[in-house]
C-alpha cells in the first residue's frame, strides 16, 4: 500500500492526521485514545499560565451538514496541572505537540519552556482563537507581534515551533510570512472562522459569548485558499486545518502544499475512529491513483495546468476518471 508517512518540521508521523487542539484533547487518556485509533499525532488543548473556566453555556451550536460554531473560552486546568496528562499521551508513543497560548511574547516564551520540560516534540502557539479575549487573535492579527511572541519562543526552546495563524485577517500569509522570518519551523492554518448565530425567538445570540469561531465543512474552502498562500509566500512547511472528514479533503490540502494536516471537527462528530477510517482512505486512493508516497504530491496544484474549457466557451472544471 501507498506509504502515508511524512515528516513535518523535524517531526516523523506515520500519516499525516494530527488531532487538532481544542478537541478530544482535554485529557492524557484521550490524546492517547486518538494515537491508538489510527491519528497520527496530536495536538494538545490550548493551555495557559493558570486555569481558566472558559465561558458560560450555551457555549456550542452544531450543524448536521456544515460543522458547528463553538465559542468555549480556552478553558484549560493551567500549565501546572497539565504536565500529566502530556505524559499519558507520551507512555502511548504518541508524537505530541503542545499547544499554548497567552497574552504577550513574554508569556508565550515561559509556557513554551514549561511545556517543553514536559517531553511534547513541539510546541504550537494559539495566535489565532477568533473569540478569547486579549489572547488568541486578538495578538495574532498583527505581523509584526506574531513575529515577536514566535521570537522570543524560539529563544526559549529547542523543540520545533509551529504558529497557528487566523483566516480572520485581511492577508493571513502575511502572518506566516511573519512566523517564518522569526525562526518558526511550520505555521498551521487556520484556526476557525469568526461567526455566530442569533435565536430569532428569544432575539439573542445562540452562544453565550455571542459571537465564535465555525468550524467544520464550511471552512474547507478557506482553509485551502490559507493553505495555498501560506505555501506560495514561505518555504517552512504549512500544516493544514478546516473541515476534513475525507481522504479527498487530505489530498486537495496536500495538493494546495500541506504537509500534514489537523482534524478536529469530525472527531466532534464521529468519534477517534475517524482518523482510522480517513487513513485506510487515503491508503486505497493513493494506491488508485498510482502514488507510491503521500509526500509527492505536497504542493503538486501549483504551477499545474488549468481546467480545460467547457463546450460554451466559458473557463469550467470538466471532471476526470482515474
Amino acid at each position: 500500500m501507498a506509504d502515508l508517512r511524512v515528516t513535518v518540521a523535524g517531526l516523523s508521523l506515520r500519516n499525516p492526521l494530527l488531532l487538532a487542539s481544542g478537541i478530544w484533547g482535554e485529557s492524557g487518556a484521550s490524546l492517547r485514545g486518538a494515537f491508538e485509533a489510527g491519528a497520527g499525532g496530536v495536538v494538545t488543548k490550548s493551555i495557559g499560565s493558570e486555569p481558566r473556566d472558559g465561558y458560560p453555556n450555551p457555549t456550542i451550536e452544531t450543524y448536521e451538514r456544515w460543522g458547528m460554531l463553538n465559542a468555549m473560552g480556552l478553558p484549560n486546568p493551567g500549565i501546572d496541572e497539565y504536565p500529566r496528562e502530556i505524559a499519558q499521551a507520551l507512555s502511548a508513543g504518541a508524537p505530541v505537540v503542545g499547544s499554548i497560548f497567552g497574552h504577550d511574547a513574554d508569556e508565550f516564551a515561559r509556557l513554551a519552556a514549561r511545556i517543553e520540560a514536559t517531553g511534547v516534540h513541539a510546541v504550537e502557539l494559539n495566535l489565532s482563537c477568533p473569540h478569547a479575549e486579549g489572547v488568541g487573535s486578538e495578538v495574532g492579527q498583527d505581523p509584526a507581534r506574531v513575529a515577536e511572541i514566535t521570537r522570543a519562543v524560539k529563544a526559549a526552546v529547542r523543540v520545533p515551533v509551529i504558529a497557528k495563524i487566523t483566516p480572520n485577517h485581511a492577508d493571513p500569509a502575511s502572518l506566516a510570512a511573519a512566523a517564518e522570518s522569526a525562526g518558526a519551523d511550520a505555521v498551521s492554518a487556520i484556526n476557525t472562522v469568526r461567526g455566530m448565530a442569533i435565536d430569532v425567538r428569544l432575539r439573542r445570540p445562540v452562544l453565550a459569548h455571542g459571537t465564535g469561531g465555525l468550524s467544520g465543512p464550511a471552512i474547507k474552502p478557506v482553509g485551502l485558499a490559507c493553505v495555498w498562500q501560506a505555501f506560495e509566500r514561505v518555504k517552512i512547511p504549512v500544516i493544514g486545518v478546516g473541515g476534513i472528514t475525507s481522504a479527498e479533503d487530505v489530498l486537495e490540502y496536500v495538493l494546495a502544499g500541506a504537509r500534514a494536516v489537523e482534524v478536529g471537527t469530525a472527531v466532534a462528530f464521529e468519534g477517534i475512529g475517524v482518523f482510522g477510517r480517513i487513513a485506510a482512505e487515503l491508503a486505497r486512493r493513493l494506491d488508485q491513483l498510482g502514488v507510491a508516497r503521500l509526500e509527492e504530491l505536497v504542493g503538486a496544484a501549483h504551477g499545474a495546468a488549468p481546467p480545460p474549457r467547457t463546450p460554451g466557451g466559458g473557463q469550467g472544471y470538466i471532471p476526470t476518471s482515474v
